[in-house]
């Protein structure tokens, strides 16, 4: 028998065999349900998973809704190569939603942004500048609104010392004490439009 014709595995026929097709080895073999052997095919058998060659395991939680369910993120040599539902999460127990699944491309991603871009009013492009200039161009213009919206008084002339030129929506990934934080950070710079992504 040729190398082409040798089966490949349990229950796989020649190549191009009608025993070779799922639903034929579904009714045929022991299989009925067709979520064993029938399944399998010769991708199948070739591929080694990435979850059992990875070096660590670390646990997390996926960033995109409120939900918060728990991630199994695999790493090999330094490197994200896979991410799965955690199986002990109380939350999710091992579920993940088609975003979820796909969160490996928020780190992998080679279109991915790693580095702070402005871009000056009426530029037509962008330009790249340090992570400190950054943040002091984010903290001049908080302060400037801040003062530019400030009302000692309301229309009734009662004392309300506000802002309503800064506002807040906070992340649904942000935890108990990250909103506390924040709440604390806007009360103290007289905001009042204080909400979150998560009541949306």
């Amino acid at each position: 028998m040729s190398e082409h014709h040798k089966p490949e595995g349990p229950g796989l026929g020649r190549r191009g065999s009608p025993a070779n097709w799922p639903v034929w080895r579904q009714l045929t073999g022991g299989d009925l349900l067709g979520r064993g052997a029938a399944a399998r095919s010769r991708r199948h058998l070739e591929i080694t998973p990435r979850t059992t060659t990875a070096d660590a395991v670390v646990k997390s939680v996926c960033p995109f809704c409120a939900v918060g369910c728990g991630q199994d993120v695999y790493v090999k040599d330094g490197r994200v190569v896979q991410i799965e539902g955690d199986d002990d999460s109380p939350v999710s127990r091992g579920r993940l939603c088609p975003k979820g699944s796909a969160s490996k491309q928020l780190v992998t991603n080679p279109g991915r942004i790693t580095s702070v871009l402005h871009r000056k009013p009426y530029a037509t492009e962008w330009e790249e500048i340090d992570l400190d200039t950054a943040l002091e161009m984010v903290a001049d213009r908080v302060l400037d609104a801040r003062e530019r919206f400030w009302e000692h008084t309301d229309a009734n002339g009662d004392t309300v010392q506000r802002t309503r030129g800064i506002a807040s929506l906070g992340g649904a990934t942000l935890d108990n004490e990250e909103n506390y934080l924040m709440k604390k950070l806007y009360t103290a710079l007289g905001a009042i439009e204080v909400e979150n992504q998560a009541r949306i």
